[in-house]
C-alpha cells in the first residue's frame, strides 16, 4: 500500500494524515495531476490516491478539484472543500494518533487562498503560509525533501518543523527567491483589461515564487494567467482568481478541463504539447476577458 499524492502543501499533509491513519510506510509517491489524466503513472492495488484524479486500479481515493468530480460512487471521499487534506481528516479523524486540527486549518486556507494582504507581502512572519512555499518547485529531485517533511509534520510540533536545520534553510531560500521573483513578474507581466498575463516562457530556469504576489503587484486585475515551459517540450499554464480583487466570475476547473487541464472554480492548471501554446494562451485569455460563467 503507498500514499499517491501531488507535490504541494495539500499533498503533503494528505500524506501525513493517511500514512498516520492507515499505518502506511513512507516513502509517498509524488505525482503530477497531468501524469495522471495522461495514464503515466502506475497505480497499484492497494494504492490510496489523493489530491489527485482517480485511478480505477486504487484502494482509496480523496479529492476536492471541481474538475474531478465522479461519475459513480468511489471508495474514499470526495467533496468540494477548501484542501483535500480536509477530507482526509473529516474521513479519518478518530483514527489519528495526534492532533492536527490547526495543521488542517491552516491548509485549508493555504490552498484555498484565504490569505490576508500581509500575509502575501510578508509570508515570513507567518509559519505554515511560509513553509507551504518551501514546496513551490515541482521537480522529482525534490521528493527527499517533500518526504522529510512528511517525517517531520507527523512526529513535531510546529515550531520544531520550522526549527529543523533544512526546513530553516528552504526558508532563508523562499525569502531570497520571493525579491527575484517580484522583478520577474514586473518584467514578464502584462494587463489586458482585467486579466494579468504572466509569461516566463522565454527565461530558464523557470522563476518560482510566492504565487499570490501577482494580486498585489496588479490590484486591477481579477484573474492572473501564467504560462511557463516545461521539460520533454511541454509547456502549463496556471490560472488564478486573484484574493483580493474577486471580480472574476469564470469557474477555472471547468474552463480548463478542456485545455487538458482542471482544477477548481478559483485556480487550476493545465499542460500540454508546447506547440499547442499560442492557440491555447489567446483561448484560455478570450474566456476571461468576456468573463461569463462557464
Amino acid at each position: 500500500m503507498r500514499v499517491v499524492t501531488r507535490p504541494d502543501f495539500d499533498g503533503v499533509v494528505c500524506a501525513v494524515l493517511l500514512m498516520d491513519a492507515l499505518h502506511i510506510a513512507p516513502p509517498v509517491l509524488w505525482v503530477q495531476p497531468s501524469d495522471m489524466q495522461h495514464r503515466r503513472v502506475a497505480i497499484q492495488n492497494g494504492d490510496v490516491i489523493a489530491n489527485l484524479p482517480f485511478h480505477e486500479k486504487c484502494h482509496l481515493w480523496f479529492d476536492h478539484h471541481y474538475s474531478n468530480q465522479p461519475k459513480t460512487p468511489v471508495d474514499g471521499m470526495f467533496k468540494i472543500a477548501p484542501s483535500a487534506a480536509g477530507i482526509v481528516y473529516e474521513y479519518y479523524r478518530e483514527r489519528l494518533d495526534r492532533d492536527y486540527a490547526e495543521l488542517v486549518r491552516q491548509t485549508d486556507r493555504i490552498d484555498s487562498a484565504d490569505l490576508t494582504l500581509d500575509e502575501i507581502l510578508r509570508p515570513e512572519n507567518y509559519p505554515y503560509v511560509l513553509l507551504s512555499m518551501t514546496i513551490t518547485n515541482h521537480d522529482p529531485s525534490e521528493a527527499g525533501y517533500w518526504n522529510h517533511l512528511v517525517t517531520l509534520l507527523r512526529i513535531r510540533s510546529m515550531a520544531q518543523v520550522m526549527d529543523d536545520s533544512e526546513v530553516k534553510q528552504r526558508c532563508r531560500q523562499v525569502v531570497a527567491a520571493n525579491i527575484a521573483y517580484e522583478k520577474a513578474l514586473k518584467a514578464h507581466t502584462t494587463l489586458v483589461d482585467h486579466v494579468s498575463i504572466t509569461d516566463f516562457r522565454g527565461l530558464d530556469p523557470t522563476p518560482n515564487g510566492n504565487r499570490f504576489l501577482v494580486y498585489s503587484l496588479l490590484p486591477d486585475c481579477t484573474v492572473n494567467v501564467k504560462i511557463v515551459n516545461d521539460e520533454d517540450n511541454l509547456a502549463s499554464i496556471k490560472v488564478g482568481h486573484s484574493i483580493l480583487n474577486r471580480g472574476c466570475d469564470v469557474n477555472v476547473g471547468k474552463m480548463l478541463s478542456t485545455f487538458e487541464g482542471g482544477g477548481h472554480p478559483g485556480a487550476g492548471a493545465c499542460r500540454f504539447a508546447r506547440e499547442k501554446a499560442p492557440d491555447y494562451l489567446k483561448r484560455i485569455v478570450q474566456i476571461l476577458k468576456k468573463n461569463v460563467p462557464v
